[in-house]
C-alpha cells in the first residue's frame, strides 16, 4: 500500500520550524509528497523541495478548495492519500500511522480525519471550537446515523484526513469548484454511496484559529455559499441550525467555567454575525460579484 502526503500552501513559511520537523519525526513516511504551491512570496517552496518534497507551483487564481485537490490527486499514484493543510502539526511521531490504521480499521470506511488540538497559546475560543468539533473519542460514522447526527454525520476536515483512493474516486472525487468545504461534500458523496466516515481522535495534529469578529462574518459566508448552493446535502443530512445552538451553549459553558462570562456580549456579537453571513451566503445570488468579493474570506473565488 502506497500513501501520498499532499499540502497546498501559500506563503507557509511562518509554520515550517514546527510543520518540517513534525513531518520527518513521522513514523510513516509518505511514499510520495506532493506541494501544490500558490505562488508563495515567500521561500515555502524552496524549504519544501529541502525536505523532500515534489512542489508544483500553480497562480493564485488557480486555486481553488476542491479543483486543486482533485488536481493533486491526480498527481500522485498512491493508494491512500494524506490531506494536510500547512499550519496544522502532528502532535505525536505516530500522527500519520494512526490515521491510516483508523483509515482501514473497517471495511467500509473510505475518509479518516484526526484530531484537531488547540495550538499552543490559542484564546479560549477558539481553544473552544476544537474541543466542541474534536472530542476525544473515536468513532465511525455512516448513513444511519444521519437521524442522530444531522448535519454532522458529514463533518470532515481536509486540515488533516486520508482517503481511500478507490473510495474517492468512486464518488468523483473532489468537486472541480467550490468556494470551500470540500471535505464535508466528499463525506457527504461516500455516506450516500455506503461508505463510512472515521472520526481518528488518537490521530492528532494542532490546528486552530483566533478569527476576529469580521474573519467569523466572512467565513460563515462562504460556509452559507457551500451550502446554499449544495441544498443535497441538507435534504439527505438536515440544516445545521440545531448544531449552531449546540455551540453556543457550549461557548457559553466555556466563559464559566474560565470565569470570563464578562465576554458575553462577545459571543453574542459573533453568533449574530456568523448567521448573518451564513444567511446572506445561502442567498447570495441576489448579490452582485463585487460585494461577494468583500463579503468573502476567499475573494479571488468571485474573479
Amino acid at each position: 500500500m502506497r500513501v501520498a502526503l499532499i499540502i497546498p500552501t501559500r506563503n507557509a513559511v511562518s509554520h515550517l520550524d514546527r510543520l518540517l520537523p513534525a513531518l520527518a519525526a513521522q513514523t510513516l513516511q509518505p511514499d510520495e509528497f506532493l506541494v501544490v504551491d500558490s505562488r508563495s512570496r515567500d521561500d515555502s517552496a524552496a524549504r519544501f523541495r529541502q525536505a523532500g518534497a515534489r512542489v508544483e507551483v500553480i497562480e493564485p487564481e488557480q486555486f481553488n478548495h476542491g479543483g486543486t485537490r482533485r488536481w493533486a490527486s491526480q498527481q500522485v499514484s498512491a493508494d491512500v492519500l494524506i490531506y494536510l493543510t500547512q499550519d496544522a502539526i502532528p502532535a505525536s511521531a505516530q500522527s500519520f500511522a494512526r490515521l491510516v490504521e483508523n483509515l482501514h480499521c473497517e471495511a467500509d470506511i473510505g475518509v479518516a480525519y484526526g484530531r484537531q488540538l488547540p495550538h499552543p497559546g490559542a484564546g479560549l475560543l477558539g481553544a473552544q471550537a476544537r474541543r466542541f468539533n474534536y472530542p476525544p473519542h473515536s468513532r465511525s460514522k455512516r448513513l444511519s446515523d444521519a437521524a442522530a447526527l444531522g448535519i454532522k454525520t458529514c463533518f470532515s476536515s481536509d486540515s488533516f484526513s486520508a482517503y481511500r483512493r478507490d473510495a474517492l474516486e468512486a464518488v468523483g472525487g473532489f468537486p472541480e469548484d467550490v468556494i470551500g468545504s470540500e471535505d464535508a461534500y466528499v463525506a457527504a458523496k461516500l455516506l450516500l454511496a455506503g461508505y463510512a466516515v472515521r472520526y481518528a481522535a488518537d490521530a492528532e495534529v494542532q490546528h486552530s484559529h483566533d478569527y476576529r469578529v469580521l474573519e467569523e462574518f466572512r467565513r460563515y459566508f462562504d460556509i452559507g455559499v457551500f451550502y446554499g448552493r449544495e441544498r443535497w446535502i441538507a435534504e439527505a443530512f438536515g440544516q445545521a441550525g440545531g448544531e449552531g445552538k449546540r455551540y453556543v451553549l457550549a461557548e457559553i459553558a466555556a466563559l464559566h467555567e474560565a470565569g470570563a462570562l464578562y465576554r458575553l456580549p462577545q459571543v453574542a456579537l459573533r453568533t449574530l454575525l456568523k448567521y448573518a453571513g451564513y444567511r446572506l451566503g445561502w442567498h447570495e445570488q441576489w448579490l452582485s460579484n463585487s460585494l461577494k468579493r468583500r463579503l468573502s474570506m476567499f475573494p479571488v473565488y468571485w474573479k
